[in-house]
């Protein structure tokens, strides 16, 4: 990211107009000698704070510009004397500002830019010289909402900052929300604005936050706000959702295979092979130079030989050079969508980018939604379609795929395998010459087969366009988003700390959360949070109570909460503790999370987790310890001893009790409408385990582990939130 800069308003010209917004700022004066700074600061009162000022003077604390806590008129004087004596030629027009003294405890950042990619932005964190190196900090794009801004505060992983504080009041968070909103309106209707730099707004004993030092960087106008060419992962042809070309594509009459091998090594066998393999109901074609017969398909030369009006959609496994002329003999047989697997066009170099081009406008002329090219393949469980060249085909189920990576669309259809939870639709856009990973969530967006998004995406360029988009998907289905390039580094504007703490990544995150899309940090977690969307209810508020057979596994999860800025772990009501405590022995927790401390018997989980989901204050449980008899009942059945001395009918009854336990857990979010998240490491570790496939056969996702439980909880809340504030 770039920073774009121009001049800088002066210390006093900025407060200025940052009033104007309803920022909080002291009174002050600038003087342009030292008897002048002396009668003003007389008049401010003691003690006084003098600083240079000027329209080029920026970082004046790095330069020594600043001298603090002066209690007399002798100390202004010198002051003011050193300080003007200190300017450079480059400074300008200097004077001396002159304000009273605040003192706080704590110091905040906040700020404007414009970035190159999303356009106007706000920023908020915690200040002061070290601001860089915390870099705890928050962004949102401009304008920002009262309930934007409220996100941005609770977001802060110093919030706690925010409390009572050493003996000082609470910051009022009401006048923080007014000084982020009216931020947010500066940048907006201000084009000529570059960014704005509050540092600090100091914290007063009181609560109120006071603009102490700011700046202003106005923008050289011959410099455009943004570069408004989208990327590919932005979907350059605006492919209108409801298009009866991508019934085509997911739901096709007929498919052809062009380039079919008999080699099990090639594309072209592969593809076949998977087509069929996959329990695709319709009719099946495929093209090869010698017409042979590949997997008991009799295959042709020419695809003149076809039979026309039956085929929707060509997988394309042949060589680049082949393909114009191969489209242009599909679309004569009313073929209406193509996905290319053929390397060899952007990705090959500069004649590589002219032929892609050339092959979007014969697929545009010919009426062919082209996917691709340089693709790995396209699934459509509703059809039965697994067209592509490589594995798993998923499960079906109601989640579907966009990636501008192949491998990360495996990665997830492996997940849904492994999980249980499935798939509807499934592409890898390859080069997304024609048709971008937004295109097809939009798609998804309006499929019944459908009802949450799950993308990866690199290489934005266009932000604000990129984000309305995704920003309309999130209004009809939940989107969870994977983002490559997290660790590009952010401007370092020389003269503003807010361009300095702008990465590229926080800028997204923030637009993310503004706009209603779940971004997750790993594979699994982006997984996991679309599996939760696809199977749980979304809760009506944060509060959490965890239930757990085993003290270490309740306290990590209550970590992993007090962690989330958004959830909250429900300090146990007293009548939900007396009537827990009529199920437990007197050494359970009495408090949550909610330990048995090995007191159960055989209905005491299912009773505690009724009492739990049912009580009016839970909005959410997170259940663990699922699977440990069943865990000692395989180690029964392989020690040797197995089925005598009484072995075989306590081995049934652990994995009976197991499989109670989880189908309770799905009745009970059933009946209450709250999501019950239910956790085992043995879902990894022993998939076959009782607890875990019974979670499985519920149709939900066992989580491996309490913290990841969690996050995906706190997505659900922040989505079911997002909708409810809209």
């Amino acid at each position: 990211m770039t920073a774009v800069r121009g001049r800088t308003l002066s210390e006093a010209a900025s407060k200025a107009l940052l009033a104007g917004v309803g920022v909080a700022v002291v009174d002050e004066v600038v003087v342009h000698d030292a008897d002048s700074a002396v009668v003003a600061a007389q008049r401010l009162g003691f003690p006084v704070v003098a600083k240079l000022c000027g329209d080029a003077v920026a970082h004046k604390t790095e330069r020594g510009l600043v001298r603090l806590r002066l209690a007399d008129g002798d100390a202004v004087r010198t002051a003011a004397t050193e300080l003007l004596a200190a300017a450079r030629s480059d400074d300008g027009d200097v004077g001396v500002l002159v304000a009273p003294m605040v003192q706080g405890a704590r110091e905040l950042i906040a700020g404007t830019l414009r970035d190159e990619r999303f356009g106007p932005t706000v920023m908020f964190g915690v200040g002061g010289v070290a601001a860089e190196a915390i870099a705890d900090v928050v962004f949102r794009p401009a304008p920002l909402t009262e309930a934007d801004a409220a996100s941005m505060i609770a977001q802060l992983r110093s919030r706690a900052l925010l409390d009572a504080f050493r003996g000082e009041a609470p910051v009022d968070r009401d006048q923080l929300v007014r000084t982020l909103v009216g931020l947010g309106r500066l940048a907006a209707e201000r084009g000529d604005i570059a960014s704005v730099d509050v540092n600090p707004l100091l914290v007063t004993s009181d609560g109120r936050s006071v603009a102490v030092d700011a700046l202003v960087e106005l923008r050289q106008p011959d410099v455009p706000a943004r570069p408004g060419a989208p990327t590919c992962d932005e979907g350059a042809a605006g492919v209108d959702p409801s298009d009866v070309r991508f019934q085509a594509l997911f739901q096709p009459r007929g498919v052809l295979i062009a380039g079919a091998s008999s080699h099990p090594g090639k594309f072209g066998f592969v593809s076949l092979h998977n087509v069929l393999a996959g329990g695709y109901a319709g009719r099946v074609f495929a093209t090869n130079p010698k017409g042979e017969h590949v997997l008991g398909v009799a295959t042709v030369a020419d695809v003149a030989d076809l039979p026309d009006g039956e085929i929707d959609l060509v997988f394309v496994c042949t060589p680049a050079s082949a393909n114009e002329q191969l489209l242009r003999a599909c679309a004569a047989k009313g073929v209406r969508a193509a996905f290319l697997t053929s390397a060899g066009y952007a990705e090959a170099g500069d004649d590589g980018v002219r032929a892609q081009r050339q092959l979007v406008a014969l697929a545009d002329e010919l009426g062919i939604l082209l996917i691709g090219p340089n693709g790995q393949g396209v699934v459509s469980t509703p059809a039965k379609l697994c067209a592509q060249i490589v594995a798993p085909y998923p499960p079906a189920g109601p989640i579907g795929v966009a990636s501008q990576s192949g491998n990360f669309v495996s990665s997830f259809m492996n997940l849904a395998r492994q999980t249980g939870v499935g798939i509807s639709r499934a592409v890898s856009a390859g080069n997304a010459a024609a048709v971008g990973v937004v295109d097809l969530l939009e798609f998804y967006a309006h499929d019944p087969a459908t009802t949450v998004g799950l993308a990866y995406l690199e290489g934005i360029t266009d932000g604000a366009a990129l984000m309305r988009r995704l920003g309309a998907v999130t209004e009809l289905i939940p989107l969870v988003v994977l983002k490559g390039g997290s660790t590009e580094g952010g401007a370092r504007a020389a003269a503003s700390h807010t361009g300095a703490l702008a990465t590229n990544d926080a800028v997204f995150d923030g637009a993310c959360r503004q706009h209603g899309v779940c971004r997750a940090a790993t594979v699994e977690e982006a997984f996991e949070a679309a599996a939760t969307f696809a199977t749980q209810p979304p809760p009506h508020g944060p509060s959490v109570a965890v239930l757990t057979t085993a003290g270490g596994w309740g306290v990590v999860t209550a970590d992993a909460i007090a962690g989330d800025a958004d959830l909250v772990l429900l300090e146990l009501p007293d009548d939900l503790r007396q009537k827990i405590d009529g199920l437990l022995p007197a050494r359970w927790s009495r408090n949550n999370p909610i330990d048995c401390a090995g007191g159960e018997r055989r209905d005491t989980v299912p009773d505690v987790m009724e009492l739990v989901a049912h009580h009016p204050d839970v909005d959410a449980v997170v259940y663990l310890g699922l699977g440990i008899q069943s865990n000692t009942a395989r180690m029964m059945r392989e020690g040797g001893f197995y089925p005598d001395h009484g072995l075989e009918r306590i081995v049934e009854y652990h994995e009976r009790q197991d499989r109670r336990f989880a189908e309770a857990a799905h009745e009970l979010s059933v009946a209450t409408g709250k999501p019950i998240l239910t956790v085992s490491e043995l879902a990894v570790a022993d998939p076959e385990n009782a607890g875990p496939a019974t979670v499985r056969a519920t149709g939900r996702i066992c989580y491996p582990s309490g913290e990841r439980a969690v996050r995906a909880l706190g997505h659900l809340w922040r989505d079911q939130r997002h909708r409810a504030g809209r």
